[in-house]
């Protein structure tokens, strides 16, 4: 479940959610459905009204997987576990949801939000949540940008730390499963988080998935756990060890899942290159119509779709897109807005050969490359019919 922020901006992010290529590529691993509800909420209105579930929100989201359980010939989605991943507001949402459904929430990522654990004296409308013995065994990350509060104090989003490190350490303290992980190039925006939250969500839900349709969440297993110090000044010397190993101070560390997660996320603090060894998988059913191709494609779980590699007659012909557009972080195939989402409209596996021979036939592939820049095997070759002038 990818859910958007506040504003009329970030709704409009959040409708095309579930069209996004690699956030669909966790969810086919998983045997899982991909949502992104979108709250309609004029500019200057009070997020609250939808980002606290508890207004109104967490009931009319359970009524709408409900319908469209009935509506898709899928009832289980009204009782199925949730992953949910949500920013800036939707952060706030999510982390309620654990807090009120913690037996449906298999794991959660929380970027720039947070749900309040403590009254705010400036603002009586916002009502703290308590945490039940049950919230504690749901996998938890707290991401935001080191300028919303962290290393950068002044600007707009500098009120995002203060709540993230209460929430953080109350949960801490508690036993909760839960850790920080800070970009130490952003603020506000999402950047390049989601190298680090699909393959967290990934181990989570391997973990804790259960074998048997219906069965209870499985517990994350204690014995795969690394912890690493909280290091909030950037000096990149919080290595995560195993947690027998660790001498730190225990209720205020990184919880983290496993040690492959451990690595990554040291990746990430440092600079946000989380590597990846793995290539895309290949294209599939490349079709020829006159001179345009088509053709589909599933996005590398560890990173994504960069681009894609046209050859013609064993040589190279462009690429798709020209030139990927993200300015928060990696190029990507489909391009991505602030909120983490494929900007409209969505584009598509085409590409149009326009130099093309008029009369001769031509062989063509497509080649997938990641966001690494990991090429995937190529699609065997196809034949187009002599094009016509």
């Amino acid at each position: 479940m990818h859910q958007h922020g506040c504003g009329e901006g970030s709704c409009r992010s959040g409708l095309t959610g579930a069209f996004d290529l690699h956030w669909q590529a966790l969810a086919r691993k998983h045997d899982c459905a991909l949502l992104s509800p979108a709250y309609e909420q004029p500019e200057k209105a009070d997020c609250q009204l939808w980002c606290d579930p508890r207004n109104g929100s967490g009931t009319v989201f359970q009524q709408a997987l409900s319908d469209l359980g009935e509506r898709s010939g899928h009832p289980e989605l009204a009782t199925v576990p949730w992953a949910l991943w949500g920013h800036s507001g939707g952060g706030h949402w999510a982390g309620g949801m654990v807090l009120l459904h913690p037996e449906r929430v298999a794991a959660a990522w929380l970027r720039s939000g947070v749900p309040l654990l403590r009254p705010n004296p400036d603002r009586s409308n916002l009502r703290a949540h308590t945490v039940t013995d049950a919230v504690l065994a749901v996998p938890l990350m707290c991401n935001l940008g080191t300028r919303e509060g962290v290393t950068d104090k002044t600007n707009g989003f500098a009120g995002v730390w203060p709540g993230v490190e209460v929430f953080f350490k109350t949960m801490r303290a508690k036993g909760a499963l839960v850790g920080v992980a800070i970009d130490p190039l952003t603020s506000h925006e999402c950047g390049n988080q989601r190298y680090l939250a699909i393959p967290w969500l990934d181990a989570c839900l391997t973990a804790r998935l259960p074998a048997k349709p219906g069965a209870p969440l499985r517990p994350m297993p204690a014995a795969s756990t690394w912890l690493a110090s909280l290091d909030t000044a950037g000096t990149n010397d919080a290595a995560p060890v195993p947690a027998g190993e660790f001498i730190g101070v225990k209720e205020e560390s990184v919880w983290l899942p496993n040690q492959a997660i451990a690595r990554a996320w040291s990746q990430y603090v440092q600079d946000t290159a989380v590597t990846d060894v793995t290539p895309p998988p290949a294209p599939r059913n490349l079709r020829i119509v006159a001179n345009e191709l088509t053709w589909e494609a599933d996005a590398d779980v560890e990173s994504g779709l960069g681009h894609f590699v046209i050859e013609r007659d064993g040589r190279f012909l462009a690429t798709v897109p020209d030139q990927g557009r993200n300015p928060y972080g990696r190029p990507v195939f489909q391009n991505l807005q602030y909120s983490d989402t494929p900007s409209q409209p969505l584009i598509p596996m085409r590409y149009l050969d326009t130099t093309a021979d008029g009369g001769k036939r031509h062989r063509y592939r497509v080649i997938a490359v990641n966001t690494v820049g990991l090429s995937s095997e190529q699609l065997p070759a196809a034949t187009d019919q002599p094009v016509d002038g």
